[in-house]
This record gives structure tokens, C-alpha cells and sequence, in this order.
């Protein structure tokens, strides 16, 4: 059995690992191996593993988190499936840190009800899953191609039966099963705290080769980031969890006067609590304060933040320093159930570029690893037992038409466009000023030289499209013009290309 694997993160290499157990794989990684989501990842991976805890209550978390739109079934799996999960990571070499007792340390992060976050390294749990997984994949069997971009997924009678790629002439590798996990779709966004290789690929393959794609209007955007000169940099949620609190222009504390939980509430509503803050005061920022506590424990506990925050010429250590929400992560994309299926027999679909209703409208911090690591081993599962395609999720698919060849004149152009009209903050007006544009583009042959930016700019005008789509506020989806939850809108969004 031949099984191709598109990405590197923990989603990809994971299914990798454990389908080299029984099937010939081939995994493909659009830049370097380490240039995922995954490395960045820096607050932990969320799990019940407490003697206090139980998987019922993450369950519980998730959903309340989830602004009405959680699948019940893809919460029950993630959240289920999670310990297990946990010990599969502890068994591939991922040292999570321990308390003085030898005892797993957990901590707290926004919307979960006790601590339950594991974590490595401090503030480096990315790089620690990265490191280890990527140790296991070097000692495998399996057959990885780096700095390769897949340009079209292959469809025969009604079946993924492989993919081509752009580089050194058009390649065609050929599978019995492709599981997609190729990330998210943050740098779709000139802000953002995800890798520049992080531009939905894999929604927009899925899109064309005639899945359902779900959701794609729902984009996280992590309430802390240093903004500065070189881009966005991740302010990891842990802080809040471990006490820093955010300050208005004057110095005051918000957060209070808008939820019980304050800085820990759903990352929605703090996102969304500081975007008005910040147009309240005229400013680009608010400030984040953890210096009230012990240097030295924030040297030890935050290291990579420490670090990073101190190249950018800030110390979170000597005082309050300038953060505002950046694009993160997406809730949206190719539609599976919760063995991975997508509704094209053949192809499968796991981690960020999947949408297995798991997160619904917002997703609970730390959650995006557990759900990487059991939903890859869902869709193995699911492909050595052959299991035919999911079904159609209930609802009707809007059906898209889009030029396939055409695409941004390039990506800082689209970057510019998702940014100005399709952030954080968004209207009905500026959604259709975006379409205008896509329209202008894909009446033009691509020019560039980028070879996925005809996948990107499809990705970026799903996302647009629903956004406009949904006229209501809900969870990551913000319409200055529609400011309210409408329950005629508590529903998916369903989205399938258009057959001429």
C-alpha cells in the first residue's frame, strides 16, 4: 500500500510514522521540516491527564468556548483520545517538563476550567515535538522530500489517487491514500505569527479536486503579539495563565469589566476586547504587565518569550510591553469526520487544515496540538481499514466558481488585502471591496513565480466569501456591521467548487 503524507508538522509526520507501519509513505514538506506551526507552538498541549481532571470537563471547556458551532462527536474524540494521545508523544521522545515531585507539570491556560496544559522546555513545547518527531521520521522508512509544493491534487473516477508538484519540472507520485496536513493559513495575513509557508495549501487542494470545505470564515487571531519592525511575535497565552494582565492606553485594566474570567476568557472575547480598546484609544496596541513577578522565574518559565521579546527591544521582565492580536490560527477548512474522511473517497485530512468541528467558532487555547496528534491517528486508523469517504455534513454546500489559474499579482499584495479587508474586524463593505479584487485577479493568467499563490488566493477568497456569507458576530468572526450572535446563524458554512 502506497500512502502519500502532504506536511511536516506533528499532524504529518505523526500519520508518517504510523503508516510507515504498514504501507510504503512518502512524505512531502513544502519548505523545511521544521518550518511549521507545530515548531512555533509555545503555550503546550492541552489534555485530562490529571488524577482531578476528566475528559468529560475538557469536553465541557471546549464547547463552551466554541460559540455554538463545536461538533459533539469531533469534541468527544479530541478530547477522549487525549491522554493517549499524550503517551504516544512521551513514547516518541517528547520530554514534557515535570514538577520537583517527577510529576507531569500542568498549567493554565484561557477557557480551561483547571490546569491540564503540558508543556516543554518552558515556552518551547513546538520545538520539543518538533525535535522528537522529526528524530523518529529520520530513523523511519519513509520517504521525505522537502522544499517541495504540491500543486494539484488527482482525482480519477471520484478518487484521490495522488498529487502532482511544481518543482523541477511537473511530478506525479501516485497513492492508494493522500492525507493532507498541511497547516494553517495565517500567512495569508501580512500580521500573523505563523510561517511564511503557512498560506492554506491544502483547503484550496481539497477545494479543487471537489471536497467540502467548512467554515473557512473562522480565523483566530492570538490576542498577544509583539508587533514590530520583522513581523509578528507570539506572546504565548501562558502568561495570562500565569498572571500577567493587559492595560489600556491610561494604564487601567480591562479585561475585568468583560468577563468573569478576565484575561483567561475565550480567546474571542479578549481579542475582540482589545480591538476595541485599541480603537477606543486611537492606538495600535495595548500592553501586556507580567513584571510583577520574579525575573528570574519569567527567565526560566518564558524562556523562548524572554528571548524573543528582548531581540524586538522589549524585557517582560522590567515592565509592561506592546502587544495587539495577530492572524493564528484557522478553525476553518477541509471538511472530515472524525476518522479524518474527507468526501472525496481516498483523501484524508488532518490537523490545522481540516475542520473536524472540534474547535467550532474559537478555538480553546492549546487544544491545536492534541488535535493534530489524535485526528492524524484517526485517519491512519481509518486508511488501514479502507475505509470508503465521509459522508456530506448536513446542510447545503454553496457552490463557488473560480478561474483555477488565476491568483494575486503576488502574495504581499493579497497579504495587503486579507489584513486591510478581511481581519479581524470586518464589514460587509471592505468583504466586498476584497471580492472586487479577486474578481480582477482571476480574470488575469497568473504571472508569478510563486507556485502556490493560485492556492493561496483561493483560500484567501473562501474566506472571504463566507465571511460575507455570514452576516452575524460570532465567536473569531467579527462584523462591525452585524455586532450580535444571530441564532438563524448558529450553522456551518458549506463550500464545494462549482462543475462546469
Amino acid at each position: 500500500m502506497r500512502i502519500l503524507v502532504i506536511g511536516s508538522g506533528l499532524a504529518g509526520i505523526n500519520a508518517a510514522l504510523l503508516a510507515s507501519e504498514f504501507a510504503d509513505v512518502t512524505l512531502l514538506s513544502k519548505g523545511p521540516l521544521e518550518q511549521t506551526n507545530t515548531q512555533r507552538a509555545q503555550g503546550g498541549i492541552a489534555a485530562a491527564i490529571a488524577a482531578l481532571d476528566d475528559p468529560r470537563l475538557h469536553a465541557e471547556d471546549t464547547i463552551r468556548a466554541g460559540a455554538g458551532l463545536c461538533d459533539p462527536d469531533a469534541v468527544h474524540a479530541l478530547t477522549s483520545d487525549g491522554p493517549e494521545a499524550i503517551e504516544r508523544l512521551l513514547r516518541l521522545g517528547v520530554e514534557f517538563d515535570r514538577d520537583p515531585s517527577g510529576m507531569l507539570a500542568l498549567a493554565t491556560e484561557g477557557a480551561h476550567s483547571t490546569p491540564r496544559v503540558l508543556h516543554a522546555g518552558g515556552d518551547q513545547t513546538g520545538v520539543h515535538i518538533q525535535s522528537a518527531l522529526g528524530d523518529r521520521l529520520a530513523e523511519s522508512g519513509v520517504d521525505v522530500r522537502t522544499d517541495v509544493t504540491v500543486g494539484e491534487l488527482i482525482v480519477e473516477a471520484g478518487r484521490c489517487v495522488g498529487a502532482t508538484t511544481e518543482e523541477d519540472g511537473r511530478e506525479t507520485l501516485l497513492a492508494d491514500a493522500v492525507l493532507l496536513a498541511t497547516g494553517g493559513a495565517g500567512a495569508l495575513y501580512r500580521t500573523t505569527t505563523n510561517p511564511e509557508s503557512a498560506t492554506g495549501d491544502g483547503i484550496a487542494l481539497a477545494f479543487r479536486a471537489g471536497a467540502v470545505v467548512r467554515d473557512p470564515e473562522f480565523v483566530q487571531f492570538h490576542p498577544t503579539a509583539l508587533v514590530g519592525g520583522d513581523g509578528a511575535f507570539l506572546i504565548s497565552e501562558a502568561l495570562r495563565g500565569e498572571g500577567a494582565v493587559l492595560l489600556d492606553e491610561a494604564g487601567n485594566r480591562f479585561m475585568t469589566r468583560v468577563h468573569p474570567d478576565a484575561e483567561l476568557a475565550p480567546r474571542s472575547v479578549v481579542a475582540r476586547a482589545i480591538t476595541e480598546t485599541m480603537r477606543r484609544d486611537c492606538a495600535d496596541h495595548v500592553m501586556l504587565d507580567i513584571s510583577h513577578m520574579d525575573a528570574d522565574y519569567l527567565r526560566g518559565r518564558f524562556p523562548g518569550v524572554y528571548r524573543g521579546a528582548l531581540d524586538r527591544g522589549k524585557d517582560i521582565t522590567a515592565g509592561p510591553i506592546p502587544v495587539a492580536p495577530a492572524a493564528h490560527y484557522h478553525m476553518g477548512g477541509v471538511y472530515t469526520d472524525v476518522d479524518g474522511r474527507t468526501t472525496v473517497s481516498g483523501l484524508y485530512a488532518a490537523g490545522e487544515c481540516a475542520s473536524t468541528g472540534a474547535h467550532g467558532a474559537n478555538r480553546v487555547a492549546s487544544n491545536s496540538l492534541l488535535e493534530a496528534a489524535v485526528f492524524s491517528s484517526r485517519a491512519i486508523e481509518a486508511i488501514r481499514r479502507e475505509a470508503g469517504p465521509a459522508q456530506a455534513p448536513d446542510g447545503e454546500a454553496r457552490s463557488l466558481r473560480w478561474r483555477l489559474e488565476g491568483s494575486a499579482p503576488s502574495m504581499e499584495t493579497l497579504q495587503g488585502t486579507m489584513n486591510e479587508l478581511v481581519g479581524i474586524t470586518r464589514s460587509g463593505a471592505g468583504l466586498r471591496s476584497a471580492l472586487d479584487r479577486f474578481g480582477e485577479w482571476s480574470a488575469e493568467p497568473t504571472t508569478s513565480s510563486q507556485p502556490s499563490l493560485p492556492l493561496a488566493t483561493l483560500t484567501a477568497r473562501l474566506i472571504t466569501e463566507a465571511a460575507l456569507q455570514r452576516a452575524e458576530s460570532r465567536g473569531s468572526h467579527l462584523r462591525l456591521d452585524f455586532a450580535e450572535e444571530d441564532p438563524a446563524w448558529r450553522r456551518h458554512s458549506l463550500w464545494q467548487l462549482a462543475r462546469e
